[in-house]
């Protein structure tokens, strides 16, 4: 898939960690869902509203494509957007970049699939509307299969 980082308006650094990086000075594999869990906790709170605390969200799933490596050196950050909002799930799209001489670089991309949860019922339960529609806003309604 290829993103334009043009359709994005959510941005936020990332910070790697020696603890982030494999044995062959990459980072691992598997603390890019970290990342994009950061980037995801940082969009919701600053463009949905939501304090995690009080809004139940459940990852349905997780989808990667690995591009390019990132090392420590690297200076990150993470685009997101929602590219779908049903009436409990949403698809966020994250873009993993690096800053180089001539710009951003396109190191990772992934698709998640969110699911608004009521954790004490155990169960899906609707978008809250006014984050919903603050997602909406951002994101820009022709970007959005809106599916409710």
């Amino acid at each position: 898939m290829a993103e334009k980082l043009s359709d994005y308006r959510y941005k936020t650094p990332i910070t790697i960690r020696f603890s982030d990086i494999d044995a062959v000075g990459h980072v691992n594999n598997a603390v890019y869902l970290t990342f994009f869990e950061l980037a995801r906790i940082n969009y919701w709170k600053d463009v949905a509203g939501w304090n995690i605390r009080n809004h139940g969200t459940i990852i349905g799933r997780s989808e990667i494509n690995y591009l390019k490596p990132v090392t420590i050196d690297d200076n990150i950050s993470c685009y997101v957007r929602v590219v779908r909002i049903g009436n409990s799930s949403f698809d966020v799209m994250h873009v993993l970049v690096k800053q180089t001489d001539s710009g951003e670089e396109i190191c990772t991309t992934c698709k998640t699939v969110c699911i608004s949860y009521d954790y004490a019922a155990g169960k899906s339960i609707p978008i809250p509307a006014e984050g919903r529609q603050r997602m909406i806003d951002h994101d820009e309604p022709r970007l959005i299969l809106n599916t409710n």
